[in-house]
């Protein structure tokens, strides 16, 4: 397979970022400098807003169609990252989408274990209803744990019969807390971001003395109950140790009967999108899912 030179100088960039320490504030400084390598969309204004109580940053790209918004979460396992970070990426892909996107700067753990990370997005998707947004005008979007967030939010909304959002992009999600998946190993030399041990220290922190199995639904997108989700559009990296999981939530999504897409990005590595303006794989990506975003809602 010949990737692009931005594609391989991406990840042997990324490769040393995400690598757990005893000093959990050195790891979390030096992963927010990873939006050095998204380029700076045009056309795209930034600020700060109180989302319900949670800080988003509002990214609105000129000509948006304001009627429509993306709710976006970031990765980071729960446990890095930010808002910030995201903050060029998520203008790329709201530019490719035609609408504004607020990115959640939602809480970490492990000081806010589960559920407090799904209470922020769903406490933001409030506060946008009450801004006048109908919900189904809200697309849920968010890559790693912010691809898991995205769905998750879904369908606690349908576990309360309240209105979901609109439609759905899972972009390199966390699906399955066993961390068992073939792909787990497979593509262990290829993912360059992503390894059990990692995602293993992930889980901790995120789930570790709450008391919930791996196997509970509300946690393992890959054991819950998707029926009734609004269109959704899965996509990954084939070098990512997620790959398999991915692959089979989104296959678990089509015999939902949910409409369902996918993005697959050949050589693409976990959270490909960071590549935003640099990585041509990750700019043909954006465009497909920006254009399946507003074939579904009209955008």
């Amino acid at each position: 397979m010949q990737l692009s030179r931005e594609a391989v100088e991406f990840a042997e960039w990324m490769a040393g970022l995400v690598v757990p320490e005893p000093e959990l504030d050195a790891t979390r400084t030096r992963v927010e400098s990873v939006h050095l390598r998204a380029r700076e969309p045009e056309g795209v204004t930034y600020r700060e807003v109180d989302a319900g109580g949670v800080l988003g940053i509002w990214c609105e790209p000129v000509g948006a169609d304001t009627g429509q918004v993306l709710l976006h979460g970031h990765a980071g396992g729960s446990v890095l990252s930010s808002a910030y970070v995201d903050r060029k990426l998520a203008g790329h892909i709201a530019k490719a989408a035609g609408a504004p996107v607020l990115v959640l700067d939602f809480r970490r753990s492990p000081e806010h274990k589960y559920p407090a990370q799904l209470d922020d997005v769903e406490a933001a998707f409030n506060w946008l209803v009450s801004e006048g947004y109908a919900p189904g005008n809200i697309i849920t979007v968010g890559h790693s744990i912010g691809g898991f967030l995205a769905v998750a939010l879904a369908l606690r909304l349908r576990d309360k019969g309240q209105p979901m959002p609109g439609a759905i992009v899972s972009i390199s999600p966390w699906c399955d807390l066993e961390i068992g998946n073939e792909t787990m190993e497979t593509n262990a030399g290829t993912d360059k971001i992503l390894s059990k041990s990692l995602l293993e220290f992930f889980r901790e922190s995120w789930v570790g003395g709450t008391g919930i199995e791996f196997t509970d639904p509300r946690i393992n997108l890959n054991r819950a109950d998707l029926t009734g989700l609004p269109p959704t559009l899965v996509s990954w990296g084939t070098y990512e140790v997620l790959a398999g999981e991915d692959e089979e939530f989104a296959a678990r999504v089509k015999a939902a009967g949910i409409d369902t897409a996918t993005v697959v990005v050949p050589g693409g590595q976990h959270s490909y999108v960071f590549g935003a303006g640099r990585v041509p794989e990750a700019d043909a990506a954006i465009a497909r899912i920006g254009a399946w975003v507003r074939e579904k809602t009209k955008i």
